[in-house]
């Protein structure tokens, strides 16, 4: 089931990124609606240590349950306890795992921050990734082509315009340090996958997928814990609610669906990302495509929701990012058919 090269490379590229940014809109939308919508029992809206505790351990039993009955698990590292196979990371899987387990929670925490527009905080956290991807690719001898500069060239300028029309970062200390942890995390996370798994064989991304996931998703759910009983932010005392009062409260099942959403952008997201092709060049169609689909769901809530309106800087920003992905996607093509030409 859901094995062998029909998985991974017999569907386009593309068509990842696509299937991606339509599991991401559902995501971005719930879970801002829940932390912008009073709650009945408390009288305001729900705050992102209350909401991630229940979402990423949906997300993790539902993880399991897919690495299990897809039979990823077959691929990995594992060992024998009481007879039976139990995946387990090797040490770069591990190191790779931590890094995730940053990345797991800081992404659906900063939609949930108040003050902060997901548009912006989309493309701060993403601009901080898209200049550590072709250092990774250069830092492994891999060649960065002319369309992966370009497309990162552009969505820098589509964050230069967003911090400029709101005269900085300017920013709380609860999103300053979900950008650092996110940046952090997604920097380890990109140099394992670079050194171990960029191979473009369908095993190895079963694989590394299993490794990384046994590690990341609980490890995620205990350092969200120790942020907040640590009072960053003013939120400690949020943690037990989210942890415990939230399972008999009818806000679980927009957070369920918030869980589901969160599995399969995991699973598509390993995909694009584990593509043989230079970082320079994934990462910018993953990030672009999440942002995207934040702008569009911060439009969506505004005319359905009467939410805020993104402002115009970010919806520029967002356009000069769905023009990096048309170039990202067209340029390989077109250099591919030139390169046949000058052969024949």
């Amino acid at each position: 089931m859901m094995r062998g090269r029909s998985l991974v490379s017999a569907f386009p590229l593309e068509g990842f990124v696509v299937l991606y940014l339509l599991a991401y809109l559902p995501n971005v939308m719930i879970t801002r609606l829940v932390s912008t919508t009073p709650h009945a029992g408390l009288g305001r809206p729900l705050t992102g240590l209350e909401t991630l505790p229940a979402s990423l351990i949906v997300s993790l039993v539902l993880t399991y349950l897919f690495i299990w009955l897809s039979g990823w698990h077959r691929d990995a590292n594992a060992v024998q306890i009481a007879g039976r196979r139990i995946p387990v990371p090797t040490r770069y899987t591990l190191m790779s795992g931590v890094g995730t387990s940053l990345v797991l929670f800081t992404v659906p925490l900063s939609f949930t921050i108040p003050d902060v527009s997901i548009p912006f905080i989309q493309l701060l956290m993403r601009g901080d990734v898209l200049v550590i991807a072709p250092l990774v690719d250069m830092a492994f001898g891999r060649k960065v082509r002319w369309w992966s500069w370009v497309a990162l060239a552009m969505v820098l300028v589509a964050l230069c315009i967003t911090l400029l029309d709101r005269g900085g970062l300017k920013l709380p200390p609860l999103a300053i340090l979900t950008v650092v942890l996110y940046t952090v995390g997604y920097f380890m996370r990109l140099w394992v996958m670079t050194k171990i798994s960029k191979s473009g064989d369908p095993a190895s991304v079963r694989r590394y997928f299993v490794e990384e996931k046994v590690i990341a998703l609980p490890l995620s759910v205990v350092v969200l814990g120790l942020i907040s009983a640590s009072g960053i932010g003013g939120q400690s005392g949020e943690l037990e609610w989210g942890f415990f009062a939230v399972w008999s409260d009818p806000v679980m099942w927009p957070l369920f669906w918030i869980g589901c959403t969160l599995t399969v952008i995991s699973v598509l997201a390993i995909i694009i990302l584990l593509d043989p092709r230079e970082n320079a060049y994934c990462v910018p169609l993953e990030r672009a495509a999440s942002l995207v689909a934040g702008v569009g769901g911060a439009v969506l809530l505004a005319w359905f929701w009467g939410l805020a309106m993104p402002r115009t800087a970010e919806l520029i920003g967002a356009g000069i990012l769905i023009a990096a992905i048309v170039l990202l996607s067209i340029a390989p093509r077109l250099s591919q058919r030139q390169a046949r030409a000058e052969t024949n």
